[in-house]
């Protein structure tokens, strides 16, 4: 007996697996499975964006927040390509992602028809799962199917539904609706090799933890086992809020965007310990130094440096085998040392953030955001120079910190906070944006006007694209096109039903964002920020010599700048 319609066996079954929200738009090929959803909406809820690529980019934060599943969908032909930005985030920061992808009506596939294109093809890239349904019958099947794969193996399905198999009838089989799998076992690394790696701590003298967001859920064990062998945590930029930017064993964040002393740390070394981490910056890395490994994924295992050890498996389950292993170092004059330099450091960062006087940058607005900040808020960074002032100047307790790692996409800021508002709606969601990254998706912020969601959305508005002008100066070639047009955000929101705030003064910033914070709506917070140049933690020859390059250049070219005074320059770059 035919009973149902296969939309709703699929809604039903995404329900059974814990999907309480979609993002997405509809259109003219998924609109028999929006029919579908319509009738579930008690349970699951979909959430209208203004343009796929944000769905994905919420779809994605989520998977980040949670370790759930992000569902987004879209309609075929240009529905489906805006994910694309989305989903490569997802799979490259290795979250479960599923995208449910309208196609045209089945009758019509392969005749080059309004709207097709070979979906198939273009998802091959980014999906552990990629399959179009043929056939209503084996639609369930695909959609567990594409489920399983999306968790195992922590990445993106994609599932390409023709919209007239959403309106066809299925059987009633409950043995297929429930097909569901137990969550895969955590690997145990293999007693040889905890032992070896015992070994390897007990004969260093000088060790350095560089720990990433596989380390997030395992602070109590990660801060044990460093306090016995005396060794300083350095983070990565996705690591950023595993332990409190305060701890006294925190070095701050590695590699172009890091501090001084995390980069004197990891370069001085003799055992470098990589926990829950695929850190790619090569160059940030010591030539050879003995290194263990913990990682979850078998194939990451070696796969970013030499690994003298590697040790197979969950960071919770692993740092409590070796801490009770090893036994307690009494030497601390390596750790000492680099905690002297991070108290230099933290009370240069503090001089930065406190200053009310003068022209106002990046690490003062960010100052003000940290004194409104709750202590269990949400912040979703967006990429470019705003990064440098957030994951450097704004100090996490306990906070959870989102952003796009391994894709790096700008744009991220605003689709992350929507997200997080849903998923946490008593919390305090603040993202923080720069000016070319916010106008990427600012349409969205429509969205959270529609859902009534009370995010802060920081705007650092220089009116450039601040970082690619840095990176074309570092290279040794003039900055071009880097420049934007003015807009005011502010007024910007205000239309969109939310509130706006201009900040362009001292004088204001903290009143202002004080106003702001405390309202129980979405706001902007626009802030108008002088140009600085986020220089790295620490710089290198090469580094100082192409940037030299560019001062040449600059000045033969345009004659719009003078020769900085040597002292002071050399003093800003070493």
């Amino acid at each position: 007996m035919f009973d149902n319609r296969t939309g709703e066996v699929m809604a039903d079954l995404l329900i059974d697996w814990d999907v309480n929200r979609i993002y997405g738009m509809p259109g003219n090929s998924i609109n028999e499975f929006m029919d579908d959803l319509r009738k579930k909406e008690d349970a699951i809820n979909f959430v209208q964006i203004r343009h796929e690529e944000v769905g994905a980019l919420a779809a994605s934060s989520y998977a980040k927040l949670t370790g759930k599943l992000g569902v987004c969908s879209s309609i075929a032909g240009p529905g489906g390509i805006h994910l694309l930005n989305g989903l490569y985030d997802a799979k490259k920061d290795r979250v479960p992602v599923l995208a449910i992808v309208g196609q045209v009506p089945s009758d019509d596939v392969g005749t080059d028809t309004h709207q097709e294109i070979n979906l198939e093809r273009m998802f091959d890239g980014v999906a552990v799962y990629n399959r179009r349904a043929e056939t209503a019958t084996h639609l369930p099947d695909m959609l567990n199917t594409a489920i399983r794969m999306a968790y195992t193996h922590r990445s993106v399905s994609v599932l390409i539904v023709p919209d007239d198999l959403f309106a066809a009838k299925q059987k009633q089989d409950k043995k297929k609706l429930t097909n569901r799998t137990l969550a895969a076992s955590t690997p145990v690394p293999h007693q040889n090799n905890l032992q070896r790696a015992v070994q390897l701590i007990e004969a260093a003298e000088k060790p350095v933890i560089l720990a990433g967001k596989g380390a997030y859920g395992a602070r109590e064990a990660l801060l044990e086992f460093a306090e016995k062998i005396n060794a300083p945590i350095v983070l990565s930029l996705l690591g950023k809020g595993t332990i409190p930017d305060r701890h006294p064993l925190n070095l701050g964040q590695h590699g172009q965007i890091g501090t001084k002393p995390a980069f004197e740390a990891v370069m001085d070394t003799d055992l470098l310990l990589f926990i829950g981490t695929s850190f790619p910056y090569r160059g940030y890395l010591p030539d050879d130094v003995r290194s263990i490994q913990i990682e979850i994924m078998q194939d990451r295992v070696g796969g970013i440096y030499p690994v003298t050890e590697g040790l197979c498996g969950d960071t919770k389950e692993i740092l409590p085998m070796l801490t009770e292993r090893i036994s307690e170092k009494e030497n601390t004059d390596f750790l000492e040392t680099y905690q002297e330099k991070m108290k230099r450091w933290h009370a240069h960062v503090d001089d930065e953030k406190n200053k009310r006087e003068g022209s106002l940058y990046g690490p003062q607005v960010i100052g003000a955001v940290e004194n409104n900040m709750q202590d269990d808020a949400v912040v979703s960074c967006d990429v470019g120079n705003v990064t440098v002032w957030t994951s450097r100047f704004l100090y996490l307790t306990r906070q959870h910190f989102l952003l796009s790692g391994g894709l790096a996409t700008i744009g991220i800021g605003l689709p992350g906070a929507i997200a997080s508002q849903l998923a946490y709606p008593d919390k305090q969601v603040v993202a923080i944006c720069g000016d070319g990254g916010f106008a990427q998706v600012m349409q969205d912020f429509v969205t959270a006007v529609k859902y009534d969601l009370p995010i802060k959305v920081i705007i650092l508005n220089n009116s450039k694209i601040g970082m690619i002008k840095y990176e074309q100066q570092e290279t040794g070639n003039v900055d071009y096109e880097t420049d934007l047009g003015a807009i005011d955000f502010a007024g910007f929101a205000e239309n969109c039903g939310g509130e706006g705030h201009r900040v362009d003064k001292q004088a204001d910033l903290d009143t202002t964002m004080q106003q702001a914070f405390l309202s129980a709506k979405p706001a902007i917070i626009d802030v108008v920020t002088e140009d600085m140049a986020p220089l790295p933690g620490k710089i290198t020859y090469d580094q100082a010599v192409s940037y030299g390059e560019f001062l040449i250049k600059d000045f033969f070219l345009n004659k719009k700048i003078e020769f900085p005074d040597p002292e002071k320059t050399l003093r800003r770059l070493f």
